[in-house]
């Protein structure tokens, strides 16, 4: 019996002694890589071989693009951060599979069967799976290597989905990336290079591809630990201005919400909390990229730490660092919050996104992506208000001085977005009260010479409501506070000193209704800043000349200057029209003492209906003739783009599609559907509103029924009477507008018809063209009102960061 025993242990202790080998074994010849998790690379194989002594354990997984395709309208740039999930690998068997758990819903409580019987209820995720290499002890070795050669980033879909091709990793053609495969203590790193093959169909795709066959980009995935339990969440208030961490909480009491809200920041702490001014116990660093050229990377410094004036209001002190990234750094590393320079074909947005804790709403590393043309942009706007190239003259710098003001704002911008807050859209109206607008540049007009002063173009510091929101995220209280309490205070000076915060799903959209929530507009009234806006615009115009461009360059590359400056108004066109039927609101909690909604006064609504019209008169849209003359056809080697003016003239350029472009657009604000039906509406429950039979009225008045200009002029007054036709009977078509806006809508298109009846029989020469394709497009209506198509205007050229709207967080 004892003999038995002892070759019982014998064996056991052989077959122990064999396992703790086995990765010895299996790794034999490997380079070892130690850090959160351990790996190897198999050099003659090609493979990556990880480690796992963690299973069960829950960590971070993001997946991003460091290498990207180059196209602002694909979405797919440099440093793109992807998905941030929680996951754990764990063992079945011979399977180790990799699974992300259910973090939207959960029961925060101590009750263990509480917990499971959540984690029952809702799906998990397996995101991947694969069998054991070799095993010891508690440790598992897998041959990681297919998991870093797939689509991490699902390119293929994305390409997919916007028309480009058919595409599907080719491993033959993919490797891993050594270079950028790391493990550090905290994080570990892989990254491959992924070529998608396929066959491409998108003009986009091939544009920014060697052989858009083959689309070989680097894939990253970072395997990151959780934070420890140090931090502490922040209740989430939608007056804040923050992004927030959502998820349900089935463990709540009946009588309290279950869907949990937590404000999205980096972990700050003071080192004194009772103390007015404290150095933190660490600072929050950011990092410039050093791909950024001088004097780019100076003003992107610079603007960004914009922030640490926001910080000191906060009372910390050296809180925010900004520097340039050391060379030997690795910008895909968790432990650097990045601000990179990306470059595309095409000028586009920049990004402020983040990697967080899902669990809390901890922001762990922030990481910027700014657009390198966009300055690029802002110099093309200054020639064209300065118009500086003169003969024998030297040129100013004032272009260059305002592409880097613009830049020193954008930085700050988005690295507010990687401070958890979002857009602001009202800031514009109080004195450009927040870095996280869109400011456009602000040029006034020198009355004494007729010149133009872009000394002012943008702001120079962090705003005041940037000081108040920083306030409200990152303030450390003394022990003691009720911080719930302390917190509701600072909401309740910050509204208390007029700040206002409204966001993209109340700006955006063409139909909003808040009159002060825009994207590119100034001043405190919309339709004020309209009517400063036309004059100064029409100064620009009247003196246009070659003097907007370089030494050499053809004359028809005028028209690139031009366009931004025959469109100054644009912006801040879409502003006025959101006065029109506009009702001015703020996001307010039960008993916090803001007005909860209110109307436009009729007054100011009338006001914005006037400077909207102003932009449609022939006086507004007419060019000088000395201007049209000097911008020939394109020569070779300069064709037409998206940045300049469609033509119905062929070759030449086309005055008069540039004025469909921008009337086309004004009209279709003023007509938008929602916009009517508000107008039908507030005019039922305020007489004093304006009323969308009234706006039509005045309308046809100003446009149809107004006195026939002749020559030009008279040809572009035709131009917005058939714009304003189309716009009218395409609101009565829209079976998506309210019935009663169609049933106004005909009715003055019943009105009209008959006005035209009579008109024309007096009528000669180019009116009475234009009232009969009038007659006809109505006729035309009435056959099939509910299908009717009418041809649409001639599209603006791209003017705000071209591309896809994909934020987003811009």
């Amino acid at each position: 019996m004892k003999k038995y025993l002892l070759i019982c242990l014998s064996l056991l202790f052989a077959h122990h002694v064999l396992k703790a080998q086995d990765i010895q074994t299996k790794t034999k010849g490997f380079a070892k890589y130690t850090g959160y998790f351990n790996f190897y690379w198999d050099e003659k194989a090609g493979k990556v071989y990880l480690e796992i002594d963690k299973l069960n354990q829950e960590f971070l997984y993001v997946n991003s693009l460091p290498a990207g395709v180059g196209s602002n309208d694909l979405g797919l740039d440099r440093g793109q951060i992807g998905d941030s999930r929680i996951v754990k690998f764990i063992k079945i068997g011979p399977k180790v599979m990799l699974i992300q758990p259910n973090y939207n819903f959960r029961a925060v409580s101590n009750n263990a069967d509480e917990r499971k019987s959540v984690e029952e209820a809702f799906a998990q995720s397996a995101i991947w799976g694969t069998t054991v290499f070799a095993e010891e002890g508690d440790k598992v070795l897998i041959d990681l290597t297919p998991f870093l050669l797939r689509d991490s980033h699902r390119l293929a879909d994305r390409l997919s989905g916007s028309d480009q091709g058919s595409y599907s990793p080719d491993e033959s053609r993919s490797a891993v990336y050594l270079a950028n495969t790391k493990s550090f203590p905290d994080n570990t790193e892989f990254e491959a290079m992924v070529t998608l093959a396929g066959k491409a169909t998108g003009a986009e795709i091939s544009s920014v591809t060697p052989d858009a066959n083959a689309v070989t980009v680097r894939m990253h995935q970072s395997f990151i630990k959780l934070p420890d339990a140090g931090y502490k969440p922040r209740k989430f208030d939608p007056r804040s201005g923050y992004f927030d961490v959502e998820y349900m909480d089935f463990a709540k009491p009946i009588g309290d919400p279950n869907v949990q809200r937590l404000l999205s920041r980096h972990r700050l702490q003071k080192k004194d909390p009772s103390a007015a001014i404290s150095e933190p116990v660490k600072p929050i660093v950011y990092y410039v990229d050093r791909g950024a050229p001088e004097p780019v990377r100076s003003a992107l410094i610079e603007g960004a730490g914009w922030w640490n004036q926001a910080f000191e209001a906060a009372g910390y002190k050296n809180a925010f660092i900004v520097k340039l990234l050391p060379e030997d750094a690795d910008p895909m590393d968790i432990r650097y919050n990045i601000i990179q320079w990306v470059h595309r074909s095409t000028r586009g947005w920049s990004y402020g996104a983040s990697i967080s804790d899902p669990r809390t709403g901890e922001i762990i590393k922030g990481q910027v992506s700014l657009g390198s043309l966009r300055d690029r942009q802002d110099f093309l706007i200054a020639e064209g208000l300065l118009q500086p190239y003169e003969d024998g003259k030297p040129v100013s710098d004032k272009m260059l001085q305002q592409a880097l003001a613009r830049l020193r704002q954008l930085a700050a911008h988005e690295v507010g977005h990687t401070l958890g807050l979002q857009h602001n859209f009202t800031a514009s109206v109080n004195d450009r009260a927040s870095v996280m607008d869109y400011p456009p540049p602000v040029a006034s007009l020198v009355k004494a010479d007729g010149s133009i002063d872009v000394n002012k173009a943008y702001k120079i510091n962090i705003g005041e409501y940037d000081k108040r929101a920083i306030l409200y995220g990152y303030q450390d209280f003394a022990a003691g506070t009720n911080d719930e309490e302390a917190l509701k205070g600072i909401i309740g000076e910050t509204i208390k000193q007029g700040f206002l915060f409204i966001t993209d799903e109340d700006a955006r959209p063409a139909g909003s209704a808040h009159p002060q929530a825009h994207l590119w507009d100034s001043g405190n009234d919309a339709a004020d800043e309209l009517n400063r806006l036309l004059l100064l615009r029409r100064q620009v115009l009247d003196n246009f000349s070659a003097r907007a461009i370089r030494q050499d360059a053809p004359m028809a590359t005028m028209e690139e200057v031009l366009v931004p400056m025959y469109l100054i108004h644009r912006y801040q066109t879409e502003a006025a029209a959101k006065m029109l039927g506009g009702l001015y609101y703020t996001y307010a909690l039960k008993n916090d003492g803001q007005t909860i909604t209110r109307f436009v006064p009729s007054a100011q609504q009338w006001k914005a209906f006037d400077a909207l019209m102003a932009t449609l008169k022939p006086d507004a849209l007419a060019m000088p003739e000395k201007l049209i003359a000097m911008i020939p056809p394109r020569p070779p080697g300069y064709p037409r783009t998206r940045e300049t003016f469609k033509a119905r003239t062929g070759l030449t350029f086309d005055p008069l599609a540039a004025a469909e472009a921008a009337a086309g657009t004004t009209l279709a604000f003023m007509l938008q559907p929602e916009r009517a039906a508000r107008l039908v509406e507030y005019q039922a429950r305020d007489a004093a509103q304006p009323g969308l039979l009234p706006v039509l009225n005045k309308l046809i008045a100003q446009t149809w029924k107004a006195p026939d200009a002749a020559g030009y002029k008279g040809e572009l007054q035709r131009l917005v009477n058939n714009l304003t036709l189309k716009q009218l009977l395409q609101l009565a078509a829209n079976t998506n507008a309210a019935e009663s806006v169609r049933g106004i809508a005909l009715l003055q298109i019943d009105d009209l018809k008959k006005w035209m009846q009579s008109t024309l029989l007096t009528a000669t020469g180019n009116r009475k063209a234009n009232l009969l394709f009038g007659l006809a497009q109505l006729s035309q209506f009435e056959k099939t009102p509910d299908k009717f198509q009418s041809a649409k205007p001639l599209n603006m050229p791209d003017g705000s960061p071209i591309g896809a709207d994909a934020d987003l967080i811009y």
